[in-house]
């Protein structure tokens, strides 16, 4: 089947079906590859919790990782209906705040928030969850992020430059044996303090994936998920 400009195996469709149902599982990766099992041979004791206490669970979770947030923005996240969010979160124990003037919920008893501001220079890769994961979008993508590392207003398709914790660019990595072809596209130029942290970021990349990176500061060509 056609996938992310190159062609998968037809089971990779079945296993949204597989996992929501709790007969699949990641296991143990090798190497660079990931594998997959079941729950039971993965995790002996598996047992997968009641429907309630499961789904007030998962909303703990969630706002703990991404809150303050509405009912629509967990139901995005979550790929069901807003309406069933709202009912959702108006039968569990939340607390609601104001952003900005804006009606969310958190956790009851995750209402402490820091003062200081994100900071600093990241590059994020696909699909990363504070990429994706985080609302309103157009607080993380202000405006040319929004056109240039969005893809049909879906985040994650493109790996991020995030500059004070929010997006500023897009990037992209070619291997060629042990050699890490960074380039790096910000939407607006870094002043030399950030561009020296950028430099850190590809030096951290570099020691990840275990090869020698060289950045350029350039348009990426590619397209997204490439």
């Amino acid at each position: 089947m056609e996938a992310f400009q190159d062609r998968w195996p037809r089971w990779f469709a079945a296993m949204a079906a597989a996992t929501r149902a709790g007969v699949v599982c990641f296991g143990a990766n090798r190497g660079r590859a990931s594998t997959y099992t079941s729950p039971t041979r993965w995790l002996p004791d598996f047992a997968p919790m009641a429907g309630r206490p499961a789904l007030a669970a998962l909303v703990r979770s969630y706002l703990y990782g991404y809150g303050p947030a509405t009912p629509a923005q967990f139901a995005r996240w979550m790929g069901v209906p807003p309406a069933w969010a709202t009912w959702l979160f108006d039968s569990l124990d939340l607390t609601e705040v104001a952003v900005e003037g804006a009606r969310a919920w958190v956790a009851a008893d995750d209402t402490e928030f820091p003062d200081d501001r994100p900071s600093g220079v990241r590059l994020l890769p696909y699909f990363d969850a504070y990429a994706v994961g985080c609302h309103p979008r157009e607080r993380l993508f202000p405006g040319a992020a929004a056109e240039r590392a969005l893809a049909r207003g879906q985040a994650g398709n493109y790996p991020v430059l995030l500059v004070d914790g929010v997006v500023a660019g897009v990037w992209h990595q070619r291997r060629s044996g042990r050699a890490i072809h960074v380039t790096v596209e910000p939407l607006r130029p870094l002043d030399a303090g950030r561009r020296r942290k950028l430099d850190e970021q590809v030096e951290r990349l570099g020691e990840i994936v275990e090869g020698r990176p060289t950045l350029t500061i350039g348009t990426v060509s590619v397209g997204p998920h490439a």
